[in-house]
């Protein structure tokens, strides 16, 4: 009976053995990273499509290639950005798209309205054919992710976009903003939608969020009191342009003059 009873407590011992060599055998095993290796490819000639790979993108090709080539409107003219020295024909478009279609979402979101929309000339990577105007087109005249951006500027900041403008002697596009430039370079008779500049006001200008930090030297915007970021990209500003106008207008007024 002792010798039973012994027997039995050797069998415990070893059950439990067993079960805490089961636990730690299944316990997660810390790995530790000895060595990268890699391999350099050259993209050139040599790496040519196949036919399987071909057919097997055909089908979204050619379902981007008809979602780019819906036409959205027409353009009577070609419009580029060669056109006139401080104003072109499709930098004014541009920016009369932007302050329309910025001021739908700032008016629904802020209750406020765009006074100036102000571009940069660089920008503009493509003419706008006469012609069917598509998806496409917009994509070529804006292929940058840009998205439109509203900053209220106080109205000495103002004068400091408009100061920019004459200094740098190129057609940004701009809306909302007129004045005269004077045989000494400075601008008088300054308006904002028609209405006298007043220097003592704060003004919401429309850009883009490169030119918003500060880009091509734009430094005033980074004066700025208050940003909205309206999640809207300049390409699908053109876009919805486009599909709300059908007719794409030539705009020549005056914005700036020269004494």
């Amino acid at each position: 009976m002792v010798k039973l009873k012994k027997y039995i407590q050797i069998f415990k011992l070893f059950v439990i053995f067993l079960t805490f060599s089961s636990i730690f055998s299944c316990a997660p095993k810390a790995y530790q990273l000895t060595k990268i290796e890699g391999k350099r490819v050259s993209v050139n000639n040599t790496l040519t499509s196949t036919e399987k790979i071909d057919v097997y993108l055909k089908p979204y090709r050619d379902n981007i290639d008809k979602d780019l080539n819906t036409v959205l409107a027409y353009s009577p003219e070609t419009l580029d950005k060669s056109s006139g020295k401080w104003q072109t024909t499709i930098g004014n478009l541009m920016a009369d798209a932007c302050l329309e279609r910025g001021n739908v979402i700032l008016k629904a979101r802020e209750n406020k309205q765009i006074d100036i929309c102000l571009l940069n000339h660089g920008g503009i990577r493509s003419i706008l054919p006469k012609g069917e105007v598509t998806t496409r087109t917009a994509f070529q005249i804006m292929p940058f992710e840009n998205s439109l951006v509203v900053i209220t500027l106080k109205g000495e900041t103002v004068m400091e976009l408009i100061t920019y403008f004459i200094k740098t002697k190129k057609p940004q596009p701009l809306s909302g903003l007129t004045f005269t430039i004077d045989k000494n370079d400075q601008p008088k008779d300054i308006k904002i939608k028609g209405v006298a500049f007043d220097i003592s006001k704060e003004y919401q200008v429309a850009t883009n969020d490169y030119l918003a930090s500060g880009g091509d030297d734009m430094s005033f915007f980074k004066k700025g009191i208050k940003t909205y970021d309206l999640d809207y990209k300049l390409r699908n500003v053109l876009i919805d342009y486009f599909k709300e106008i059908k007719t794409i207008p030539v705009l020549k007024e005056a914005r700036i003059t020269e004494e």
